[in-house]
């Protein structure tokens, strides 16, 4: 069986919805890995809402979605995931950031709380399981034949990478993390080693970078430098900016496909296969 990856949003920070927002796509943060009946959901930003969708009229009505924090951009769509709302489904949410501040259970609690939202957490159908682990765990339950290893990223309030290797392949979803320039990290390097797809924050430029110290984010040009450090076949920018309208955007993908060819720039339904 083949292993694919699905982009369903790539945006950071806020979702977009304008005429220059059309080429890249402007839902934030949500990936699927998909190996024959294996489909594992990385976050739940807005662009969850078409995959949630998607998913109703598919057989298989188990999910497992792994999230890598929860700031806004990255929970935003999870109150709009309709499998959650359907009895006879049965969705895993597991974080590694939460084990001791309340857990994720409680944050999506909060999130779908009066007067945050108008259907509270308990009104989901599904078999819903919360589950909090600790970032640096090696998980084997995630599904058959899957292995998410996992690491700590320099994020605030914290936030987890994940290695997922499954079918001969190997996925990283590395989002929301800030380098320190000359010093690359290891734990990031650590799980993109020789990946086949690594995916990386690369949300600003190495000259913005100097202004935005301690917003917990990183650059494409530091994705490529570590994608080639670590050998990663294929690399994803992703997490884009939302100023970065098309035209800026193009002008990125210009850039990083010059300064490495294994470069390129995610954008919301892009379906990449890892044959």
């Amino acid at each position: 069986m083949s292993v694919g990856v699905k982009f369903w949003g790539v945006r950071g920070s806020i979702a977009c919805a304008s005429p220059q927002h059309v080429v890249y796509g402007g839902n934030t943060s949500c990936v699927e890995v998909v190996w024959g009946d294996v489909r594992i959901v990385l976050d739940a930003g807005t662009g969850i809402r078409l995959l949630g969708q998607s998913f109703l009229s598919m057989p298989e009505r188990r999910r497992v979605m792994l999230l890598t924090h929860t700031h806004w951009d990255h929970i935003a769509g999870f109150p709009f995931f309709a499998p959650a709302y359907m009895p006879g489904w049965r969705v895993r949410v597991l974080a590694g950031h939460l084990s001791d501040n309340g857990g994720i259970h409680g944050a999506l609690a909060s999130q779908m709380a009066t007067p945050m939202f108008p259907v509270p957490l308990a009104a989901l159908r599904a078999d819903m399981v919360y589950e909090d682990f600790r970032h640096g765990d090696v998980l084997t339950d995630v599904a058959p034949g899957v292995i998410a290893r996992t690491k700590p990223l320099n994020h605030p309030n914290g936030a987890t990478g994940y290695r997922l290797e499954l079918g001969g392949r190997v996925v990283t979803y590395i989002t929301d993390t800030e380098h320190i320039p000359g010093k690359p990290d290891q734990n990031v390097l650590a799980l993109m080693d020789g990946a086949d797809l690594a995916i990386y924050d690369s949300t600003y430029t190495d000259e913005m970078f100097s202004t935005r110290v301690g917003w917990g984010h990183s650059t494409w040009q530091e994705a490529i430098r570590l994608g080639k450090s670590a050998k990663v076949k294929r690399l994803a920018i992703f997490h884009h900016d939302p100023d970065h309208v098309d035209e800026v955007m193009a002008r990125i993908e210009a850039e990083a496909r010059i300064a490495w060819s294994n470069a390129f720039v995610a954008r919301d339904m892009m379906a990449v296969p890892l044959d």
